[in-house]
């Protein structure tokens, strides 16, 4: 694994505790329920697309799975992300980890320890230099601060094990390579982008007329339901930043109370 400068020299930036009335019991049902959704979701529509005769689909078909499955990859990193907060499971610790290195293990075999400090790091210092997902201040468009971002987090190891498995996967279950690569291969590809654009690029770009607030983000201001389709309410990154302990679904109630917030 790459190494990161840690923010030590520096004061985490500050946040807010939730802003509506929930029990931690109440949130860690919601919680177990989402989680277990898209994790259910995510094994029951890949073992169906594997066992699909490609050959009979057209190209329309292909990539209508292709997206849906790139929905529920990027869902898996989402659960994968309340978990680096404690909010999948706010009363049993221990659940919470182990369902969110379940989903990041599922979604690319990343290691939940490690991902889950390098996000704290994030929170501590945005868009600064000790933030692990901020560009080195040359590589600022979105296809090269993507390529920096990646390569961060790039392990060989982890690359040679995905091979490893798909052509597994591909010899002792006789799954079509064809659909390995459009409904495993491609949708966790697509999926990363998809995070880096709405949950890094856009949010903690700098602003024409610079930062406005303490977090160094901004929220992406649409609907609910498309925040929702575009990536799981990862659009709303001010208030992310600002109740980190929110999870994902409740994040458009944060977003109603907070949008006329001065500070953003």
């Amino acid at each position: 694994m790459p190494s990161f400068p840690a923010p030590s020299s520096i004061s985490p930036v500050p946040t807010s505790p939730n802003p509506f009335a929930a029990t931690d019991r109440d949130l860690s049902i919601g919680g177990l329920i989402a989680a277990g959704t898209i994790l259910g979701l995510w094994a029951v529509s890949l073992l169906l697309l594997l066992r699909a005769d490609l050959t009979q689909w057209s190209t329309a078909q292909k990539w209508l799975g292709l997206t849906w499955q790139t929905f529920l990859y990027t869902g898996l990193f989402v659960t994968a992300h309340d978990g680096m907060h404690g909010s999948i499971c706010m009363t049993n610790r221990r659940l919470n980890d182990t369902i969110g290195a379940i989903a990041i293990g599922i979604y690319a075999l990343f290691d939940f320890k490690f991902l889950r400090d390098r996000h704290h790091e994030h929170h501590a210092a945005p868009s600064t230099e000790f933030d692990p997902d901020f560009h080195d201040g040359q590589h600022t468009s979105f296809l090269r601060w993507y390529g920096y971002f990646m390569t961060r987090y790039w392990s060989w190891l982890r690359l040679f094990s995905l091979i490893a498995i798909f052509h597994i996967v591909h010899r002792l279950f006789n799954i079509p390579e064809a659909n390995l690569a459009w409904f495993w291969v491609y949708p966790s590809v697509l999926s990363s982008v998809q995070l880096f654009f709405f949950g890094t690029y856009l949010p903690h770009r700098q602003p024409k007329h610079g930062y406005t607030n303490i977090h160094r983000t901004q929220s992406t201001e649409i609907a609910e339901l498309w925040s929702f389709l575009s990536c799981y309410h990862f659009g709303y990154h001010y208030e992310h930043h600002e109740y980190p302990g929110v999870p994902w679904w409740k994040l458009p109630t944060v977003y109603r109370q907070t949008r006329s917030h001065p500070s953003r």
